[in-house]
């Protein structure tokens, strides 16, 4: 923006380059202005000075009329004194456009200098004569009301397109009268574009899109571009989009007010206390007032989110959080003493922390059941997937297989030092005839999926029950679909309706022909075999060899069974 007295301007320019007229060269014709330099006064150029007597120039125009040289220079920093003002100072004239004779109040053209400023900044001018820069309210007041002048605004687009408007008079008051704008004049230029053209509350600069009241962050759709495209207007700081209106933020319907802000649509805020949770659905804002962390949890900041969150060794969503524990022995340790479903979270488990069923009260308590039968509701005559994965409900009196793959990493736990923590595994059975029975084994561990899930190590053996699972340590488990029992004759998990660890003794089982019993499938019309001595996992309500039997006490039909593992300690 640029002013010029007679045709009064204020010369707003847009522009890369800008190029400073060295103050030296013009400091004799300052001193004297109405003749030119002699040798004598180059050679005292030590002796130069700014205008230390009454005729200081008062623009930019008194420096052009003054100095004819000046001319020469398109553009350049000189030394003015408008009438009353105390000291003399620095400002940028432009001569190239319009005769000349343009003392420049703004200029804007980088974005190197923050225009967001206050009262005192705009009062007093900043920023740098030869780039960006506003002159100040206070030497604007004493320039404008010197005498008549015209105003001036020259812009260029990102496109390279350039225009001007021009206002035939212009003129502010002091800060008494908060240096309002006295008149503004006729206008002209070659372009229909006015200063006010942009509403109330927008400005016009080169972005691509506008944060709303739905949006307020701008996130999905706005970006500033780094080319440049094509200008509009928008809404200024500290305003958002509502329908064709800027509005500030608290006219958005999901504006909280303790914290100032707007709730995007779909996401929620968490006061300071996290005693208050607000939503945003539709446009709506939805608060509960009933929000609070629990005992497990505090109320923190974590990736810039507020809300309560759980301590470590618990698990949940603030408001309810469950204790995470390695296993149902960790958690009896914990003191946690009644049967029931506990969260853990074995070490090195790649997932999240799964529920599973703790008996905390037989032998010691703190067995992890991984296995339960309790009636005919679940069919456990199932594929490789599912027995990897596990299936049925932990809760109480449900039937379940935990998961192989669960199964791997609670029994491959492994403390701190790298010591192997060793389990047990405990069977309790309750017969046909309704005599509850048990086998425990001093060792117990699976292996890998790749090695098909083999049971390495069974250990000694006590219990009343009858050793079912003898010949079952070593071996690899086997579903209907994925067979690995070493039965080349037939597959042992389909002939036996259970996915098991089987154990034909030797392959001369495959078969070997036995007398009808509850144990043996029938092979072919005049020979019925087994290749496994316990069959947990079989029909519940299967006929010879499909049904539940732990071979060696002669338990067939078995009313329930329960397999459950604890660390030896």
């Amino acid at each position: 923006m640029t002013i010029r007295r007679g045709s009064v301007r204020t010369y707003l320019l847009f522009i890369a380059c800008i190029y400073i007229t060295n103050i030296k060269e013009i400091r004799g014709e300052q001193r004297h202005p109405r003749r030119s330099l002699t040798e004598e006064d180059e050679n005292q150029s030590s002796s130069y000075f700014f205008y230390q007597h009454a005729d200081y120039p008062r623009d930019c125009r008194d420096i052009r009329d003054q100095c004819p040289t000046s001319l020469g220079k398109s553009r350049g920093t000189y030394v003015i004194k408008p009438y009353g003002y105390t000291e003399p100072f620095e400002v940028f004239c432009n001569n190239d456009i319009d005769s000349g004779g343009w003392t420049v109040i703004l200029r804007r053209n980088d974005g190197s200098i923050s225009f967001k400023r206050n009262w005192e900044d705009y009062k007093v001018g900043f920023g740098f004569l030869s780039n960006e820069h506003w002159l100040g309210n206070e030497k604007l007041s004493y320039l404008t009301n010197q005498a008549e002048y015209e105003l001036r605004i020259d812009f260029v687009l990102s496109n390279g397109s350039s225009f001007y408007v021009k206002y035939s008079s212009f003129r502010i008051t002091d800060e008494w009268s908060r240096f309002a704008l006295v008149s503004s004049g006729t206008f002209n230029g070659n372009a229909s574009l006015v200063v006010s053209e942009c509403p109330p509350n927008m400005v016009y600069m080169n972005v691509t899109c506008q944060p709303t009241c739905d949006d307020p962050r701008g996130s999905n759709t706005c970006s500033v571009s780094s080319t440049l495209e094509a200008e509009s207007c928008v809404c200024d700081d500290g305003f958002l989009k509502k329908g064709d209106s800027c509005v500030l933020p608290a006219a958005c319907g999901c504006y909280v007010r303790e914290a100032n802000f707007v709730i995007p649509n779909n996401e929620t805020y968490i006061n300071t206390a996290c005693s208050e949770k607000c939503s945003c659905k539709n446009g709506q804002l939805i608060c509960n007032s009933n929000y609070e962390c629990s005992p497990n949890a505090a109320c923190r900041v974590k990736d810039n989110v507020r809300q309560c969150y759980c301590n470590e060794g618990y698990q949940g969503d603030g408001e309810t959080c469950i204790s995470i524990y390695e296993d149902c022995y960790a958690a009896y340790e914990a003191g946690q003493t009644q049967d029931g479903v506990y969260t853990i979270l074995p070490n090195r488990w790649p997932g999240s922390a799964f529920n599973v069923y703790c008996d905390m009260t037989t032998s010691g308590g703190g067995w992890t059941v991984f296995q339960r039968r309790v009636d005919g509701v679940t069919d456990f005559y199932r594929n490789w997937t599912s027995y990897r994965n596990g299936f049925g409900s932990v809760q109480h009196g449900s039937d379940f297989w935990l998961g192989n793959e669960q199964l791997y990493y609670l029994t491959n736990n492994y403390q701190q030092g790298n010591n192997q923590r060793s389990y047990k595994l405990r069977i309790d059975i309750v017969t046909s005839g309704g005599s509850p029975k048990y086998d425990e084994y001093a060792s117990f561990r699976t292996d890998t999926e790749a090695t098909k899930y083999r049971l390495v190590d069974l250990g000694s053996h006590s219990g009343n029950a009858g050793n079912g699972m003898y010949y079952t340590s070593g071996r690899q488990f086997s579903t209907y679909d994925d067979d690995h029992d070493g039965c080349g004759n037939h597959n042992c998990a389909d002939k036996h309706k259970g996915a098991w660890w089987h154990n034909p003794e030797t392959t001369n089982w495959c078969p070997q022909c036995y007398g009808s019993y509850c144990y043996y499938f029938q092979y072919s019309s005049s020979c019925s075999t087994l290749c496994t001595r316990s069959n947990l996992n079989g029909d519940y309500n299967g006929g010879n060899g499909e049904n539940i039997f732990w071979y060696y006490s002669n338990y067939c039909n078995v009313n329930s069974a329960e397999m459950k593992i604890r660390p030896n300690v």
